[in-house]
This record gives C-alpha cells, sequence and structure tokens, in this order.
C-alpha cells in the first residue's frame, strides 16, 4: 500500500483496497539515547553497525545506547531507528567576515564532533548584484579533513530582507545550518586561502560545539507535541523500543518505563526493559521483583545484564540487556513466525556475550514466574521449557498477555488491519467499501489461521470480522469515521480478543474491546457478537 506523510497525517492509496494486507514488519528496533554526534530527536534507520558508526559516530564511553546498539546487530538484528537525544549540547557556529560585520551560522546538529565549513564566492554574479553571493557549506570528517560527509550549495543569496533570496529564508531549508544573529548590511567577504590568492577557500567551524550533560528522564521521554525524545518515533513503524541506562550508573527511571509502555502500546510495539543495575544475582532479582512496582503487557525484560568487551576501554564491562535481548528476538523472527518466534529459541547468546552472573534452573523458572526472562550463553537439551514472558506476568492483567508469542502475535495482526485498511478514508463510506474490507481483512486473517497462528479447527472458533451498519450507525459516518471490528482466538477456540479500528482524517485508532470471553458455540457467535460486543463497541 502506497503511503505519503501530509501534515503529521499517513495517506494511502485508495488502490489498497484492490491489493491483500501486507503483513506488517516484526523484527525492526528503536533505540533512544545520547550519541556522540548525529541529528538530534530524528528518527534514522540504520542495518549495521557501520552505518550508525557513519551518522552517529561508533562507540563513545558516555553513550550506553552506542553499545546497545552494537549488540543488536552482533546478537542478529537488522534494522534499526536511532533516536538521538542530549542535554544541554550545542551546535557549532561558523563566523563569515563581511567587511567590518559577519554573517554567524550556527550548525544544526549538536556536540564537539560536528565539524563543518563554508565558503563564499561571487561566481556568475554581476558587478551590479552587490547583495549577493553563492555559499557552499560542508560536514567533513574531522577538523581540517577533506572528507566531505554532506554538502549543500546555495546560488545567489542575498544579504536583503526583500529579496526572494534572502539568506536567512533560504537556510531554512538547510540539512546542516541556519543564520543566528543579524544579517548583516553588506554581503560575507569571498573565501580565499591566502590574501592574495584568488583559489576559493573555506571557513571552518569554531571550536564552540557542546557536547552536554548526562541524558535525564526528561530528554529521554521528549513532547509529544514538539516530536522529541521517544516521541520522535511517532512517524515511524517499530516493534521492539530499547531505552538504555541513561548513564553506565544510572537506570532509567520509572517514569520513562511508564510512559514509553504506553507509548508502544499506541505502536503496537514492546518496550525492551534492562534488569535494573542492583540485581546482582538471581536471588537478589526475586526479592526485589516482589517490591518492584512496573509492570506491562507491552514490555518484557531479559535478565541478567550481559557482559561484553568494551573495545574503548579494552576490557570486560556489564551492560544493560535490551540490545541483545532485541537482537535475539529479531533473530528468531527471521526463521519463526511471530506467534511461534518466542517459542522456538531459547535467549542464547551469539559469541562475545554472556550472562553477567549464572542462573540455576529453579530461579529460571522462578523468574519466569514472575514474568522475567533469561539469558543463556548456551543450548541445553535438559532444560525445562519456559515459554517467555511479557512483564504482565504475575500481575492482575489478562492472563493471555503474560505470554510474548500471544502479545507479539495480537500486536502484529492489530498493525497489519489498521495500516492495511486506511484505503477506505478513501471510499464512500458505504455497504460496497465495508464488504470489501471485510473480505480483505478475512482473507488476511484465514491465511494465518491456516498457518497455525490461531486456536481453532474451524475459522468461526478463529476469528471474526465486522465492517457493516452495527459498527457504523448513520452518526459515525456523519462524522466522517469508518470503523471495523475484529477478533481472534489467540488461546482458546472461541475465546476472542478483539479490536475496534477507527480510521478518520484526523488520523486512525485501534483499541481493544471485550467481548463475551464464554461463547460455547460457533453457531452461536453471531448473537454473543450483537449482544456483547456492539453494545460497547457503539460507545467511545
Amino acid at each position: 500500500m502506497a503511503e505519503r506523510r501530509v501534515s503529521g497525517i499517513e495517506i494511502a492509496d485508495p488502490r489498497g483496497s484492490t491489493r491483500a494486507i501486507a503483513r506488517a514488519p516484526t523484527a525492526i528496533a528503536a533505540f533512544v539515547g545520547r550519541t556522540l554526534k548525529g541529528p538530534l530527536n530524528r528518527p534514522v534507520s540504520v542495518a549495521s553497525f557501520a552505518e550508525y558508526t557513519q551518522v552517529f559516530g561508533g562507540l563513545w564511553q558516555p553513550s550506553t545506547v552506542s553499545y546497545a546498539v552494537e549488540q543488536f546487530f552482533e546478537n542478529g538484528g537488522r534494522e534499526a531507528y536511532i533516536v538521538r537525544v542530549a542535554n544541554g549540547a550545542r551546535p557549532p557556529t561558523i563566523t563569515l567576515p563581511a567587511g567590518s560585520h559577519r554573517l554567524t551560522l550556527s550548525g544544526l546538529n549538536p556536540g564537539s564532533r560536528e565539524f563543518l565549513r563554508a565558503s563564499v564566492d561571487y561566481d556568475g554574479i554581476a558587478d551590479s548584484e552587490a547583495d549577493r553571493f553563492n555559499l557552499v557549506v560542508q560536514r567533513v570528517r574531522a577538523a581540517g579533513s577533506e572528507l566531505i560527509e554532506e554538502q549543500e550549495i546555495f546560488r545567489r543569496l542575498s544579504v536583503r530582507e526583500d529579496s526572494g533570496r534572502f539568506v536567512a529564508d533560504v537556510l531554512c531549508d538547510s540539512h546542516l545550518v541556519r543564520v543566528v544573529g543579524e544579517v548583516p548590511p553588506q554581503r560575507p567577504d569571498r573565501s580565499v586561502r591566502h590574501p592574495e590568492s584568488p583559489v576559493v577557500g573555506y571557513v571552518s567551524s569554531n571550536a564552540d560545539g557542546d557536547d552536554g550533560g548526562p541524558i535525564t528522564d526528561y530528554d529521554v521521554i521528549g513532547s509529544a507535541a514538539e516530536g522529541t525524545g521517544l516521541f520522535a518515533l511517532q512517524s515511524v513503524s517499530f516493534n521492539l523500543l530499547c531505552i538504555p541506562p541513561l548513564t553506565r550508573e544510572q537506570d532509567v527511571g520509572l517514569s520513562t518505563l511508564m510512559i514509553a509502555a504506553r507509548f508502544c502500546r499506541n505502536q503496537h510495539a514492546m518496550l525492551v526493559v534492562d534488569p535494573p543495575s542492583a540485581w546482582q544475582s538471581a536471588s537478589e532479582a526475586l526479592e526485589q521483583l516482589r517490591r518492584w512496582p512496573f509492570r506491562s503487557e507491552n514490555a518484557l525484560m531479559y535478565f541478567p545484564r550481559v557482559v561484553a568487551l568494551d573495545r574503548l576501554r579494552g576490557r570486560h564491562e556489564t551492560f544493560g540487556s535490551c540490545g541483545a535481548a532485541a537482537g535475539l528476538i529479531a533473530r528468531s523472527d527471521e526463521t519463526w513466525p511471530v506467534w511461534a518466534a518466542a517459542e522456538g529459541e531459547e535467549g542464547i547468546l551469539r559469541p562475545g556475550l554472556r550472562p553477567a552472573c549464572m542462573v540455576s534452573e529453579p530461579e529460571r523458572m522462578r523468574l519466569a514466574q514472575a514474568g522475567v526472562n533469561t539469558l543463556l550463553s548456551v543450548r541445553s537439551s535438559q532444560r525445562a521449557t519456559a515459554s517467555p514472558r511479557t512483564l504482565a506476568a504475575g500481575s492482575s492483567g489478562s492472563a493471555d498477555w503474560k505470554y510474548l508469542s500471544a502479545r507479539r502475535l495480537a500486536l502484529f495482526v492489530t498493525a497489519s488491519i489498521e495500516r492495511g485498511t486506511r484505503w477506505l478514508l478513501f471510499e464512500p463510506n458505504a455497504e460496497p467499501a465495508w464488504a470489501r474490507a471485510r473480505e480483505q481483512v478475512t482473507t488476511f486473517l484465514d491465511e494465518l489461521d491456516q498457518q497455525g497462528a490461531f486456536a481453532g479447527s474451524m475459522p468461526e472458533e478463529s476469528y471474526f470480522v465486522i465492517c457493516d451498519e452495527r459498527v457504523n450507525p448513520p452518526e459515525t459516518v456523519a462524522e466522517g469515521k469508518v470503523k471495523l471490528l475484529f477478533g481472534i482466538a489467540i488461546t482458546r477456540p472461541g475465546d476472542f480478543h478483539a479490536w475496534l479500528i477507527t480510521h478518520h482524517a484526523s488520523g486512525s485508532t485501534c483499541r481493544p474491546t471485550w467481548p463475551n470471553r464464554l461463547t460455547t458455540s460457533g453457531r452461536r457467535l453471531e448473537w454473543e457478537i450483537e449482544t456483547a460486543i456492539l453494545r460497547g463497541v457503539r460507545v467511545e
């Protein structure tokens, strides 16, 4: 389905109504944290640690996220989004002489490793155009380096505010710099290598870029309205969210975990949580779990932390496990469907990583009952099977969501259907479009059912789809909304988890509904839906 984004709204190609629903990807991780360099509060896709290094500067001792990303790819991850956050970091500036005045440019990306340079020339500009100049801005690999990483060329700029090429306005489209302060009354001087040389030179950025201080929970959380922090990920699709420790000594705060878990629920994703640094052994973890306040069906944890070689320090160090855990989940998704991936693979770390402490077999089973999975370094045929859990295990939430495979299946299905039916916004809100949507979603769910995704031996025991006047009454149509209700049996035949998808010009939502969980016969399904489900879903 072709999509484009306009003013924050995803617009789908109406031709999607004739296509099968595409399966949402299941192994894309997102990382939020402090990096050495790179764009701020903007998700950047990387497919390897080499790409991460090119954009964000590679390993950096104050950056826990750099090590987590490295371990993600080392442990089997293939694709990730990186969101850089900072605390008080400042970009470098470039000072361009303009007679007795100066034009000051400021970089967009903060940090002391952002190396910029600029060049001014008057090529192709008539003598009568005294306000005009050409500007070249480059990002280079290091100070004094000729290795150019990015370049922008702006021709026929002007220092006159009434000009259509006013420099401050044109540079608003730059990915490298902005004008700061007042624009001088005369154009910048031509950049030359030597005062008597006609050869154009470059003016390097000043040494005033600053990396800022250690990040806080406020920096990680950011702002939903401004799209900063973890909310920068609102515009992309991901499945696993990793927020490594704020520093090597400071864990992520409870407020961040709670907001991140809620954000993941809305984004059809799972939050991968690091074990607190105080949990040095399995017995300590089991003891502390009794008082640990964070529980969520959209979060998971792998214990213990991991030990890996810190190539910067030249010795083995202990790191949070979220990057390695996300990598092994992504690795499993390559060989197993999402509803079986968690069941088909133990949490086996690849060589180069090992658990920070030993966990006995009884402790591993007790941790699983408490909702915590265990990382292992070797495979064994003697170990008892413990299905991976979410952090809803042991809480008062739905018992079905305590298993990781069940929760990830639900997120996968809801994400696929919500994205695959956005074409409804471009069709007349009436029965013909509703019928096509029912057929499209039924075909999608039937294919999954035939592959063993759902419980039940018959389709009516495995799933249902409703998109008609029952969920689209006249008042809903008048509001410009299109609704679709579907349910799937994840653990028991005829025992449905259901969701109501609402498409509107302002966006799409997907919220759970609560059908009668005691349907006893497939023949009674329609009656159960009429009496138990629809009465609730019409009320927003």
